[in-house]
């Protein structure tokens, strides 16, 4: 397991490196070296660091959710509700009806199996577009029409409309029955996740009231506590699910925003700085065991149908994005930026792209070939994009 961490950290600093010195983003690099120390590769990582690779990359995504929430108060939505709530679930749902149309015409597919594809391909990568849209909030790049916020609500509520549509397709194809309460499933997610994220925050800003004094001479207690919570919250998704429906991370995230409400600018500022510096550990892990868990032997499988298929999709995706902005008072600069910022995957299609593969689908290794491939694909443009070119586009 030692090693398997010293190589870890070697390969992705020294390929971050290299990237950065090509005017890459370093995450592209990161990603690539998980690739080469990964199973599939060199197979340089220790199993039992791959059987934890699920819950370590959820421990970085929570840290970065955290930092997202503290960087936004609650009247930034005030100004985004209408476009953030389309932002959610239009785009994905566009994908995925393009999906399911189009990927029958590449490959010899049902219409059910598309749409599990589509399902699959449809989530923004929080990964990829969070960590940039915190860096701009705190740059207050775009900030006068909050767009990055935009971006952090609709991203952060997109993965909980694709997760739940996934999990009700899964079901379709496998048992050939859709109940309508799996797709209601949806806003009853998001309600449950807001309603625990805020009562969680209130608690937790209670809490450090009441402790301050005790805890003041250990800052870094506060911020692993809070941590902690976020853990919890996370954590008994699994024990929840089975009841009702219900996004651990969306909680992380709005439970952040609420604390970040009760608090000074002195301790706003210690809790963002302490998780600035937990996220540059988090990051490593989170890209390089993303990486590591990409099958690219499955590339060649998809192949250019594969391709044309992720491109014209993208597309249609795209266009779904400009209506969900239209109206706002966004200039074209700033509408592209919205499109580029939903463009990267990886994340979430290295958690369930194998998945139906693993229940014996017989479309599975297409499904699992296509995810592979649109993360090679979309989250070195997207990052790219949006490091060269997003701040530009906007104010």
């Amino acid at each position: 397991m030692l090693l398997s961490l010293a190589c870890l950290f070697a390969f992705s600093i020294g390929a971050g490196l290299i990237f950065t010195r090509l005017r890459l983003p370093r995450i592209i690099g990161m990603l690539l070296a998980g690739i080469l120390i990964g199973p599939y590769s060199w197979n340089l990582l220790a199993s039992p660091l791959l059987e934890h690779s699920a819950d370590i990359r959820k421990l970085a995504l929570v840290i970065i959710l955290i930092k997202a929430g503290l960087s936004i108060k609650w009247s930034d939505f005030q100004s985004i509700g209408r476009p953030a709530l389309l932002m959610a679930f239009l785009p994905a749902c566009a994908e995925g009806l393009a999906y399911t149309l189009l990927a029958p015409i590449f490959f010899d597919i049902s219409y059910s199996e598309a749409a599990l594809m589509g399902s699959v391909l449809a989530a923004v990568s929080p990964a990829v577009v969070v960590p940039r849209m915190v860096e701009m909030i705190e740059q207050t790049i775009g900030s006068r029409k909050k767009i990055p916020q935009l971006i952090l609500a609709g991203a952060s509520l997109d993965d909980v409309v694709v997760i739940v549509l996934f999990s009700a397709l899964l079901g379709f194809t496998t048992e050939e029955s859709l109940k309508p309460l799996d797709l209601a499933n949806i806003p009853i997610s998001i309600l449950t996740s807001i309603v625990i994220g805020v009562l969680a925050g209130m608690l937790f800003a209670k809490l450090l009231k009441h402790c301050q004094k005790s805890l003041q001479d250990h800052p870094h207690y506060q911020h692993l506590l809070l941590l902690s919570l976020a853990l919890v919250l996370t954590a008994v998704e699994a024990r929840l699910s089975s009841h009702f429906p219900y996004s651990g991370l969306l909680a992380v995230l709005v439970m952040a925003v609420q604390f970040n409400q009760a608090q000074t600018a002195t301790t706003r500022q210690s809790f963002s700085q302490a998780f600035a510096r937990m996220w540059g550990i988090g990051e490593i892990f989170l890209f390089v065991l993303v990486g590591a868990i990409i099958d690219v032997n499955y590339t060649p499988l998809a192949g250019l149908p594969a391709i044309l298929l992720i491109i014209l999709t993208l597309l249609i995706r795209s266009v779904a994005v400009l209506i969900c902005v239209s109206g706002t008072g966004l200039n074209r600069s700033e509408k592209l930026f919205c499109v580029i910022a939903y463009l990267p995957k990886a994340t979430v299609q290295a958690a369930i792209g194998g998945i139906p593969l693993a229940m014996g689908l017989d479309s599975g290794k297409t499904i699992l070939s296509v995810a592979v491939l649109g993360i090679l694909l979309t989250a070195p443009l997207g990052a790219i994009l949006l490091d060269r070119y997003g701040k530009a586009l906007l104010d």
